[in-house]
């Protein structure tokens, strides 16, 4: 099942494999670096049906950290063309890139420099902005609380980078709405206390998202791939609970979304979540039985025992795996070789060891 192909509008992915997004913080001025092109490269040739580009902002103040990628701008684009090209001359594996606004995690140090720490003004600190001025913990910079101007600019934002994504050829487009970025702090009653109508009752606190999903898909073209990710469970007692991530899909669905890809937690930096193998599984497995949306299972999906069974069952239809990609490169060319089954997103010369 694992490496059965999936028809998704005008786009066949090759087998249900997603490599999925991974935060490198190592752009430049928004760009990708040398880093990037020997990354994604070698990422690319691991024989997955889609590759998804890692969390890249739709503006300078949207960003995580400093060394962040954005797509906001020509210059950007212009690189990001490059790298799209670089990607697709080695092989025609589907492309995709998933685009955000931190909010309220935004403005932080890289991690392995300092993990879940906020920079100072010293080190370029700025603004961040979220639907509450709620800090994200304890030693973090309170946000302001958007108001309508800033609302309507993050709507431009993200359609901007969505029409820049589709100039370049993305074959997949995934906005974010999970981890305890901007459009999950609105969809939380743990960091959205707004009297307006974007707070209060689980229906407003979807709106501003939904709105965005509106807007970005009046622009992405339907014959290729539009997802959102979003978060399943808070892991808290207060937060986010999966009927109210049922809800967000059959919304998201009935606008038109092409997948909704399952994560959990990240709204505080310590919740109740327990990780263990395929430990969201549950949770996708639930949204699809209730939406019939297309669902992307991820985390710690590193047993293809595991992913053929989540895959044979329906409990999801396509499955992100990330790390495993960087510790065990060939995996998945592996179960081709088992397999003896002819794939062409594999290099030629390793098709001789099929």
């Amino acid at each position: 099942m694992i490496l059965k192909k999936i028809k998704i509008n005008k786009i066949i992915l090759q087998n249900r494999i997603i490599v999925g997004p991974m935060c490198q913080y190592s752009a430049n001025n928004g760009k990708p670096s040398k880093w990037h092109f020997e990354h994604l490269k070698n990422l690319s040739k691991l024989g997955a049906g889609l590759l998804m580009i890692e969390s890249t902002a739709v503006s300078k103040s949207a960003r995580i950290s400093n060394k962040d990628l954005q797509l906001s701008n020509a210059a950007q684009q212009s690189s990001f063309l490059k790298l799209f090209k670089h990607l697709k001359k080695n092989n025609n594996i589907s492309i995709g890139i998933q685009i955000s606004h931190a909010g309220r995690k935004g403005s932080a140090k890289i991690p392995w420099v300092k993990s879940n720490s906020a920079l100072n003004k010293k080190e370029g600190a700025w603004q961040t902005y979220a639907p509450s001025a709620i800090k994200r913990d304890h030693n973090w910079p309170k946000p302001k609380a958007l108001n309508k101007t800033n609302l309507e600019l993050i709507i431009r934002d993200f359609k901007n980078t969505a029409t820049r994504a589709k100039k370049i050829g993305f074959d997949c487009l995934e906005i974010h709405m999970g981890h305890g970025y901007l459009l999950h702090q609105f969809i939380s009653p743990v960091s959205n206390k707004r009297k307006d109508k974007f707070g209060g009752s689980l229906k407003n606190r979807c709106r501003y998202p939904l709105e965005i999903f509106k807007q970005v898909r009046k622009i992405w073209p339907k014959n290729r791939i539009l997802g959102v990710r979003i978060t399943g469970s808070d892991h808290l007692k207060n937060g986010v609970k999966i009927e109210d991530s049922v809800y967000l899909a059959k919304q998201l669905k009935n606008l038109k979304v092409d997948y909704v890809a399952v994560t959990s937690g990240g709204i505080l930096s310590k919740t109740g979540m327990k990780t263990y193998l395929g430990h969201r599984v549950n949770l996708a497995k639930k949204i699809r039985k209730k939406t019939k949306a297309k669902v992307v299972a991820l985390g710690m999906m590193n047993s293809v025992k595991l992913i053929n069974r989540v895959c044979s069952k329906k409990e999801a239809d396509l499955v992100a795996v990330s790390r495993r990609f960087v510790h065990e490169p060939y995996w998945l060319m592996k179960e081709y070789i088992k397999s003896k089954k002819k794939h062409h997103l594999l290099p030629e010369q390793y098709l001789r060891c099929l």
